[in-house]
Parts: structure tokens; C-alpha cells; sequence
């Protein structure tokens, strides 16, 4: 019989010697299918619009939306996800839901120019259409008003599914809202549209340039009432989402990613649906930044964050680099 001393040694470096060795083993693996790109598109611009706090992110006309929306499919990201930024703007959110509103209208662009070469999800939510940038009606208090909100992303998941949406993603954190949505959905011959939910959505802040992109900063207050506290319980957030999967949601959503992983984790331990993250504007512009001034190795950092989110449990992650990290991956 061998003594102890008389075992080989084990030597896990052996496995880390080549790139080709580490590719071979690797235990987490991204695929450009996983990615999907949030677009931003302007009612009323002539040319794209770069947006100053990230950097390379545009708010798009309908025709350079159609454009950089080729090029994610091209490149093999899986979904698109579409924000819109209307011209007029009223207390109700009026353009989420018109028929000839600039989400509509980008949508139907993209469905009749993509087939079905990509997915084309729409954002869900009031606060890029209000003038006051909350994410829903507003009471005479200045208070949202969870009901009255629900009738309203009702009506608007109803008018994107009509106008080419192939998923709605609800994000406004509104109690009941994934139910609302399939029950309106169902009602009107969209059974057939998946919902994904944004479940457990932090009021972070990492949604600053978001904000500048999609022109939907409060003009008064902030999202704390409705969006979920940072220092909250997990099992808020565990709930949140175990309700929404109750409701009807077909995926659900973790948002932030990077300084939430372990939400992510233990929301993927806890659902049998698909989990996505959104890498926020908060996590790129970081990036960018720290890049353009030398800080940091810029192409390493994109892939070990995304790496990261993967292995905490995402199945999808949507982020501003899905075209670039896609090619990438090619």
C-alpha cells in the first residue's frame, strides 16, 4: 500500500499552461447568442446623437438604428432591446403606447428589415415617455400610482407587441405589473409574446448615463419607494422575483449585474426560467473612462466582466458591447 508521501502531486497549473489548454477547459463560456444590445432611438434628430457620458452609445435616428441594428445581427448578438426617446412627452406617457410613436415605429422597422435573424425585445415602462420621469402616473401627491401605472404598461406592451416586438420587458417594479401585461397580452391575441421581467432592479447608482440617453431623469424625488433598496434583504429580492415567475413572467432580470452577482446567483439557484443581467450604463461608462485614460487594460476588462455575470448565473446578458464582444467571439 502507497504511503501518503508516495501519491503524486497534484499540479493544476498543468491545465493553465496554454491558451489552448485554458480554452479547452474553461468552465465558463460566453456565445454572442447570450448578448443583447440596448438601442436607443429619437423622435426628431436628423443624425444619430453620441451620448457624452458613453462614449460610442447613440441615440439613434430610425435609419442608423436600423443601421447599428444589421450590424449586432451580422456580428450574431442574440437580442436587441429598444428605448425610446418621443419628441413630446405628457404626465400620462402618452407616445408608449401611440401607434405611430417612435418605438412602434422603430420596431416595425426592425421586424420588417431582421425577420427573425434576431430577437426584438422592447423595453417596457413609462419613464422615457413622462414628463416628469417617473415610471408611472402620478397621484395628486406626487406619488406613483401602482394601479392606474398597471392599466397604462398594459395598453403599451399591447401596442409594441402589435407593432413587432417579439418580447416586452417590463421595468418600472410596479406590483402586479408582469400580471397586467399577460393578462392585456392574452386578451388581445399576443399570448404568444414572452415577458421578461425585470425582477429584482436595484435603485442604483449605476443608471446615471442611462438617464442622459434616455432623457428620463426625475424631475423631482427619486425611484427609491419603488425600485428595490440596495441594503435590502435578499429575500425581497428572491420574492420579487418568485412573484413575477407566479404572474406569468417567462424570464426574469437582475439589474445591476456586476455589484449584484450574488442576487444573480441566488436568483438563478432559486428560478427554472431564463435569468438575464444588465450590465448598466453606470458599469460601462466606468470602464470607458478608466480606459481612456490608461487606467486599464479596456478589451481584458470587458470580457472578465462578462465572464463574470456569466458565471454567476446569467443565461443572457444585455450590455452596450454585445456587437463588439460578439464579433470577438467569432
Amino acid at each position: 500500500m502507497m504511503s501518503d508521501a508516495e501519491f503524486p502531486v497534484a499540479r493544476p497549473r498543468r491545465l493553465r499552461r496554454t491558451a489552448a489548454i485554458r480554452r479547452m477547459v474553461a468552465g465558463t463560456r460566453l456565445h454572442p447568442a447570450e448578448l443583447v444590445l440596448p438601442m436607443f432611438v429619437k423622435e426628431g434628430v436628423t443624425d444619430p446623437q453620441p451620448v457624452s457620458s458613453m462614449p460610442g452609445v447613440f441615440q439613434h435616428t430610425r435609419d442608423s438604428l436600423r443601421k447599428a441594428a444589421h450590424e449586432a445581427a451580422e456580428a450574431g448578438v442574440g437580442a436587441l432591446i429598444v428605448f425610446g426617446i418621443p419628441a413630446v412627452k405628457d404626465a400620462r406617457g402618452s407616445a408608449g403606447d401611440d401607434p405611430d410613436g417612435i418605438v412602434q415605429k422603430a420596431l416595425a422597422d426592425l421586424r420588417a428589415d431582421l425577420g427573425d435573424s434576431i430577437v426584438i425585445m422592447s423595453d417596457t415602462c413609462l419613464d422615457e415617455f413622462t414628463d416628469h420621469g417617473h415610471c408611472g402616473v402620478l397621484t395628486p401627491e406626487g406619488e406613483v400610482d401602482n394601479d392606474a401605472t398597471l392599466e397604462r404598461y398594459a395598453s403599451v406592451a399591447v401596442a409594441q407587441a402589435a407593432a413587432g416586438s417579439e418580447v416586452v420587458a417590463p421595468s418600472g417594479m410596479m406590483d402586479g405589473q408582469v400580471a397586467a401585461i399577460r393578462a392585456a397580452l392574452d386578451a388581445n391575441g399576443f399570448s404568444h409574446i414572452p415577458i421578461l421581467a425585470y425582477s429584482a432592479k436595484y435603485a442604483s447608482g449605476f443608471y446615471g448615463p442611462f438617464r442622459e440617453a434616455a432623457e428620463c431623469a426625475p424631475q423631482f424625488g427619486d425611484r427609491n419607494a419603488y425600485q428595490q433598496d440596495p441594503a435590502g434583504p435578499v429575500g425581497e429580492a428572491l420574492r420579487e422575483v418568485r412573484l413575477d415567475v407566479a404572474e406569468g413572467a417567462d424570464a426574469v432580470m437582475v439589474k445591476p449585474a456586476l455589484a449584484y452577482l450574488d442576487i444573480l446567483r441566488q436568483v438563478r439557484d432559486t428560478v427554472e426560467v431564463p435569468v438575464a443581467a444588465y450590465q448598466v450604463s453606470g458599469e460601462y461608462a466606468m470602464v470607458e473612462a478608466a480606459a481612456a485614460n490608461g487606467w486599464i487594460d479596456r478589451d481584458r476588462i470587458i470580457m472578465e466582466s462578462l465572464i463574470a455575470i456569466r458565471r454567476a448565473g446569467a443565461d443572457m446578458i444585455l450590455t452596450y458591447w454585445a456587437t463588439e464582444v460578439a464579433r470577438r467571439l467569432s
